[in-house]
Parts: structure tokens; sequence; C-alpha cells
């Protein structure tokens, strides 16, 4: 399995008793779907590695606990800290409407209400204080933040995303 054909969903940040258990940080609104997992992948290295979850059970709301099958110490456990765990795109519930995936808009076009074609977006960017969808048009990149006030429609069928961005926004990228 490639990193490509997964989704990131969370990281692994604290052992919890000594016969090998972890507790994950989960990066979901919806921690419940994902409490009866069979496996999951560990990036270790370059490479996403299946493990076998025996049980697992949530820890103060907002963390998994989890015992992988033979992961039986808390020395193999240590070797694990700090790993983060992917799972096939395929595990994640379709969305409607104006919800979606980061992954999923890469390569839609992006229309402005008022402006018309704004270009194709190439990416997400997450670093900044707010998520900016990155949109490349003949040779300019445009950022434009991603809000729920200024998104209109998602269009999955056309693959477009309909917004309506505050005036001059666009402009600054031109």
């Amino acid at each position: 399995m490639r990193k490509e054909e997964c989704f990131y969903l969370g990281k692994i940040v604290s052992k919890f008793s000594f016969k090998g258990e972890v507790l994950i940080k989960l990066d979901t609104d919806e921690p419940e779907l994902y409490n009866e997992l069979e496996s999951v992948f560990l990036a270790l290295g370059k490479d996403l590695i299946p493990f076998f979850i025996e049980r697992s059970s949530f820890h103060k709301d907002s963390l998994l606990r989890v015992k992988f099958e033979d992961v039986d110490s808390e020395l193999e456990a240590e070797n694990l800290m700090k790993t983060e765990l992917y799972l096939p795109l395929s595990f994640l519930p379709e969305l409607s409407g104006n919800k979606f995936y980061y992954h999923e808009v890469v390569g839609f076009t992006m229309v402005d209400v008022n402006e018309g074609v704004v270009g194709m977006i190439t990416g997400i960017n997450e670093n900044a204080a707010q998520d900016l969808f990155e949109v490349e048009s003949d040779g300019n990149e445009f950022l434009i933040p991603i809000n729920d006030d200024f998104l209109k429609e998602v269009n999955r069928k056309e693959k477009k995303i309909i917004v309506d961005t505050p005036e001059g926004l666009l402009d600054l990228y031109r």
C-alpha cells in the first residue's frame, strides 16, 4: 500500500501499559468510526506496514487505546512512538453536499460567481492560520481561504468548486 492510496488517521502518542498497549491521537471529527478496526498501516521508514489490532477502546474520549498483535512489551511499544497511522481511502465515509475531503478536490476547477474561472486547485495549504486552497492559473498561484461563507457549491460530477470570494481578493494575485 502506498501513502497516495491512504489517508492520515492519527499518531501514536504514548505507551499505555507494560503489555504493549499504546494511545493514538486520532485526526478526525468522528473517532467512533474507527473504534473497531481490524488493522491499520503504520508508517515505518518509507513503508506502510500493516499492523493487526487485538483490541481497542476509547481512553478519555480523545484517545484510542490499542493493543496490536505481536506488540507485547513496553519496549516494543516504545519503538512505535510518534508513528503515523494510515487507512486506505476506501475507508473514508462518502461525503455529500458542500462537505469534502482535501485530497478529493485537488484537480477540481475553482469558479468564482463574479469573476468566472479562477483556475485549477493544485493543493491545500494547511500550514497557515486558516487552511487555503492553492489554485493555479496561467502561472499565477492564488491562495483562497477555505471558508464556509465563501464556498457556494461542490460539484463532484463536473469537478468544480463554486466560490464567492470577497471583492478584491483575486486582484491581489493578478
